[in-house]
């Protein structure tokens, strides 16, 4: 009938399979180049983040030594003047020591060889003293020789005044001072016993035992300076460790703060190199994302260019928020995507020159039967196009792809002269219309591109064809 639409699949010539073969293939390789040059630019990409990366470490790790080197130098100092203070201490002690010997030398009265002998070698050790020697147990050492000495200078003995050998002494003790006192309580109770045990054997005819405890008061006072003042030292020596122990534990707070600081400085770093990546990665695919989507939509098929642009969007918005976890992987599949929308568009554009193809070929077998052709519309993955006959029927003709990827010609046909003779209850004829699109068909076959297959239309038995008795006014079906 000529208002119900004629339908007819059409096969694809060997011919034309081979040539569509060979634009497949060139699609393909094309499409493999393009993914080469992209893992190209994302190693190109790659490769400048890991020599930048490398470069920052570079800087960190001179940084890092410089510090070190500085903490180093000033650990170095603090410990060269702690030692030169320990040294100075030493020797302000020795000093003071060996001023106690000498004033007990001055006092002494005998040989003037032994004492001259007793003078050189405290003159030596005065120079030690200068030096910031250790002199270890020599200036006790020396003491104890002057004591002796002393001792045996009876003259000196006998003729020294006990009242004044006393107040010496105990001028003395006073000058040891108070702190010698509470560093040293012990040594300072002892020369106080001693002390006034020699006042108590001071007097007419107690020579003898005065000179006997003088000897052991002078030891005893020498002993207690020394002790005191080696207290005072080591106090001094406590100090100053404690000193160097808060300096240590602030260094390794220091240190640690350093670390931690580091180590946020390196998760720092690690989430900008994600980003920076996922940046990289997005800059290269997006020209090939776009292109995708733009083709997709071009190719009439909208639902895949919005899967492209949502995925394109399930980057970019994690990477404006600086989400780069998220970003990486979502880049990552997007990148994933396109391989597999790319061969999708392959074969969508092999079937969209597949119908502009057969549109042409439709096109010039109709021109072929006298029709002109009075305009083309797309859309929606079809050809739309129109024909009129001198006679003015016009043939408006769809050209799709069924679902299985079958190119499809649809016919609408308005005002041929067709007529229905005593059908079958399910049949109907469209007989001149039919043998002209049979006729158009023939002709796309001739040009060795497509081969259409049976015409056929809402009521037409499947495999029959409407044949008129010669000279009858009645129609039989054929097959």
């Amino acid at each position: 009938m000529s208002g119900s639409p004629k339908y007819s699949t059409v096969t694809v010539a060997p011919a034309y399979a081979r040539l569509e073969a060979e634009r497949r293939r060139a699609r393909e390789a094309e499409r493999r180049r393009q993914q080469a040059q992209r893992a190209r630019e994302r190693a190109e990409q790659a490769a400048r983040r890991a020599r930048e990366t490398a470069a920052r470490r570079e800087r960190a790790r001179a940084e890092a030594e410089r510090r070190e080197a500085e903490s180093a130098n000033r650990r170095a100092a603090r410990e060269q003047a702690h030692a030169h203070r320990m040294r100075q201490e030493r020797a302000g002690a020795d000093a003071r020591r060996l001023a106690e010997v000498r004033e007990l030398l001055d006092k002494v009265r005998a040989d003037a060889s032994e004492v001259r002998a007793l003078r050189q070698r405290l003159d030596a050790l005065q120079a030690g003293v200068d030096r910031a020697e250790d002199l270890g147990g020599a200036i006790e050492e020396l003491r104890g020789r002057v004591v002796v000495l002393g001792r045996e200078g009876e003259a000196s003995g006998r003729d020294a005044d006990q009242g004044a050998v006393l107040a010496g002494l105990e001028s003395r003790l006073a000058a040891i001072g108070e702190e010698a006192r509470v560093r040293d309580p012990e040594g300072h109770r002892s020369c106080v016993d001693l002390l006034d045990e020699l006042r108590a054997a001071a007097g007419a005819g107690t020579e003898t035992r005065f000179r006997a405890l003088l000897g052991t008061v002078e030891h005893a006072l020498g002993r207690h300076a020394t002790t005191a003042g080696d207290r005072a030292a080591e106090e001094l020596r406590r100090a100053e460790r404690a000193r160097e122990a808060e300096r240590q534990a602030e260094e390794r707070a220091a240190r640690q703060e350093a670390d931690r600081q580091a180590a946020l400085e390196a998760e720092r770093e690690a989430h900008e190199a994600t980003l920076a990546e996922a940046a990289d990665r997005l800059h290269v695919v997006r020209p090939s994302v776009k292109a995708a989507a733009d083709e997709a939509q071009e190719l009439a098929d909208p639902a895949l260019a919005e899967r492209i642009k949502a995925a394109l969007i399930a980057v970019t918005e994690p990477l404006a928020a600086g989400a780069a976890a998220e970003a990486l992987t979502a880049v990552a599949a997007l990148e994933e995507l396109l391989v597999g929308v790319e061969a999708r568009l392959d074969e969508l554009q092999l079937a969209y020159t597949r119908r502009i193809d057969l549109a042409q070929a439709l096109q010039d077998a109709m021109l072929g039967e006298g029709f002109a052709f009075t305009g083309g519309a797309e859309g929606d993955g079809r050809l739309l196009l129109s024909f009129e006959r001198p006679s003015g029927a016009t043939y408006r003709t769809t050209i799709a792809t069924d679902e299985g990827g079958t190119p499809v010609l649809v016919y609408q046909v308005d005002g041929e002269p067709d007529v229905t003779l005593r059908p079958d209850p399910d049949g109907a004829v469209c007989d001149h219309t039919e043998d002209l699109l049979e006729r158009v068909h023939e002709a796309i076959v001739e040009q060795d591109g497509f081969v259409p297959g049976e015409l056929t239309w809402q009521g037409k038995p499947p495999g029959q064809r409407g044949k008129r008795r010669s000279g009858a006014e009645e129609w039989r079906w054929t097959r």
